[in-house]
């Protein structure tokens, strides 16, 4: 049975559901290069906004790829 991550997700809740340490939540959140907001001294997560960056970053990391292949093979 698939597990339901609520609308607006705590941190212990977008590192299971990303798969990933707190350490990495947390990095990633203090940089800014994931959708995120502090409530008082809390971080929250919108579970859309982590869908929309998931698919981002899927399209940012395979057009990084392509370029590195055609880099690569003098293309």
């Amino acid at each position: 049975m698939a597990t339901i991550f609520p609308e607006v997700m705590t941190i212990d809740e977008v590192c299971k559901y990303l798969r990933i340490p707190r350490s990495s939540l947390y990095k990633l959140a203090q940089e800014g290069k994931i959708p995120c907001q502090k409530v008082g001294r809390h971080w929250r997560f919108r579970k859309a906004a982590i869908d929309r960056w998931l698919d981002d970053e899927i399209m940012v990391v395979g057009q990084e790829t392509q370029t590195s292949d055609e880099e690569a093979h003098g293309n």
